[in-house]
């Protein structure tokens, strides 16, 4: 098995990988046995646009991706705290978000990737996980440094058939954990809102060159541990019927992911199209592609309902997103357009707001998400970026953001005088969070990936 198809076959990203390096890039011929290698797809959202990799052997393929950023709060938070992003945390400062070093093993059908991440990342996501609350042995700091990790073995039948097991994105959202592979730096809710990562196993199957199908067996909800006793079941379908067009359709069957309530299960479903419907690569206007994105999901049992009684009130999420994007210049300067808005009745899938350092497992009185807790919110936003070379983005974004409830860091902050106070997320007597219903800031961001 050739090195070039593993690399081909592997989805550690939201929607299938870039390129191999040894395929056709350009007017030659494509191999045609090659799982998405019949056209280009760099263009897509969540996919990155690298063509060539930089480190690449018979054995192993390396990668290395850097995220640096500085974001100006229009809310001026005196604490420098951004709240409700799990890409941004802070405001006012030069932040390294993201460093990850890493690549993909591959040799005689067994392959393995592993994607370490330093930096912010390593604390904002263990953070919204609820689940290593449960037993011992402190699972959110022995994987906090790991954005990927798995290994797993290819089968030459069919187009490809891969079994994985460990830590592996779920491409749930349409957006990438990494942002050098987005069209935007602050992605909707819809994205930000629904899990980057799985940890279990995973099946790929590729019927044709066209089509790959997936099935998961994984602890839980963008989870390192199982929350009750049940395990998250799902399923992932990727359809690229020509090069201008990808359906996407990520479901999520079961889950019971509310920490200590065995009783209240969890489905979703997400659903993305991406046409490119433009491209002109001599034009001024090289290119233009559009996204879609809607999302349904619901909990049910164990005091909630998806319709809403007065003794199991409403729990749903039903929300969506819309981007356009034009490059220009041999694909050299981009301007992309978006937003989207949702609802999240019970609020559980909604980001805690890090008020006197509250977490998920910890929760806040100051932000509570009891069932049936009301919550709208919207947002758009205007990026651009500037890419000399296929490795390196240099990205503006100005992002607005808005909520039904009071939910955004405001001037005051959400960290009390002196510093967090008593068990993480607890009320301090005398204080309260300065929370809003509003958020415009600008990002700047250098992407690198290698």
């Amino acid at each position: 098995m050739k090195a070039s198809l593993l690399l081909c076959a592997l989805a550690g990203l939201p929607v299938l990988a870039q390129i191999p390096p040894s395929a056709p890039v350009g007017p030659g011929p494509a191999k045609a046995a090659e799982p998405f290698a019949f056209a280009d797809f760099t263009w897509l959202n969540g996919n990155p646009r690298t063509k060539e990799a930089v480190l690449d052997s018979k054995y192993f393929t390396g990668e290395f991706r850097a995220d640096v950023n500085a974001v100006y709060s229009f809310n001026h938070p005196q604490d420098h705290t951004l709240v409700g992003s799990c890409e941004t945390g802070r405001t006012n400062e030069v932040q390294l978000q993201q460093l990850g070093l890493g690549g993909d093993f591959h040799w005689d059908n067994v392959r393995g990737r592993i994607m370490t991440q330093f930096g912010m990342y390593s604390t904002m996501t263990p953070r919204n996980d609820a689940s290593p609350n449960r037993g011992q042995w402190e699972a959110g700091n022995a994987y906090r440094y790991l954005s990927e990790a798995y290994g797993g073995y290819h089968w030459d039948v069919m187009k490809g058939i891969n079994l994985d097991a460990g830590i592996f994105m779920s491409y749930i959202g349409l957006f990438s954990y990494y942002n050098f592979d987005n069209w935007a730096y602050q992605p909707s809710y819809v994205s930000a809102n629904t899990p980057w990562f799985f940890n279990g196993v995973r099946l790929q199957v590729f019927p044709t060159d066209k089509l790959k199908l997936e099935l998961w067996l994984v602890n839980g909800w963008q989870s390192y541990n199982t929350f009750n006793n049940t395990p998250g079941i799902g399923a992932s379908l990727n359809w690229r019927p020509t090069g201008s067009l990808n359906v996407i359709s990520n479901n999520y069957f079961l889950g019971a992911d509310t920490l200590g309530n065995q009783k209240r299960t969890r489905r979703h479903t997400d659903n993305s199209i991406q046409w490119k419907y433009y491209d002109q690569p001599e034009s001024l206007l090289s290119k233009v592609a559009a996204t879609l994105t809607f999302d349904l999901g619901d909990e049910q049992g164990g005091g909630v309902s998806r319709s809403g009684t007065a003794a199991e009130p409403k729990q749903y999420f039903a929300g969506w997103m819309l981007y356009n994007r034009f490059w220009f210049a041999h694909d050299r300067h981009a301007i992309t357009i978006g937003g989207g808005a949702i609802t999240n009745p019970g609020r559980y899938l909604v980001l805690v707001p890090p008020v006197n350092g509250a977490t998920a497992a910890s929760g806040t009185p100051y932000f509570t998400a009891n069932p049936g807790d009301p919550f709208h919110a919207w947002d758009y936003s205007v990026t651009y970026d500037y890419m000399p070379s296929q490795y390196i983005t240099f990205r503006g974004e100005f992002n607005r953001r808005g909520a039904s409830v009071p939910y955004f860091a405001g001037e005051n902050g959400v960290t009390p005088p002196g510093g967090n106070q008593g068990p993480l997320g607890s009320a301090v007597a005398g204080w309260a969070p300065d929370l809003r219903r509003t958020e415009s800031r600008i990002n700047l961001a250098l992407l690198v990936k290698l």
